[in-house]
């Protein structure tokens, strides 16, 4: 979850996030990163709102939702994560994570 402190939804939804990663963190990874003290992952990720909600397989973003949400629709994107989330890396074509403007 990329969000920021002053982020009215980040809020909304954080409790939601956190109930989540309890339910299903023996199965995923759970993390969330203040875009604010994190500019170089931000914009190395495509992050332009709050909250994003990016999920990896091994390494590599299969699936986004940005903005508020309905708690419904997190859980079963993490749920299907988790079930189908090997299937879903197989079948995805690797796009290059390394372009950045800084030097």
């Amino acid at each position: 979850m990329f969000y920021t402190l002053t982020c009215p939804y980040c809020k909304a939804m954080e409790p939601y996030f956190q109930e989540y990663a309890r339910e299903y963190g023996a199965s995923a990874v759970f993390a969330r990163m203040n875009i604010e003290l994190n500019p170089w992952t931000t914009e190395r990720y495509g992050i332009q709102g709050t909250p994003t909600f990016k999920f990896f397989c091994h390494g590599r973003p299969v699936w986004e939702q940005v903005g508020q949400i309905y708690p419904s629709i997190l859980k079963n994107a993490v749920r299907d994560m988790v079930q189908y989330g090997e299937e879903c890396i197989r079948k995805s074509t690797p796009i290059g994570q390394d372009i950045t403007g800084y030097v």
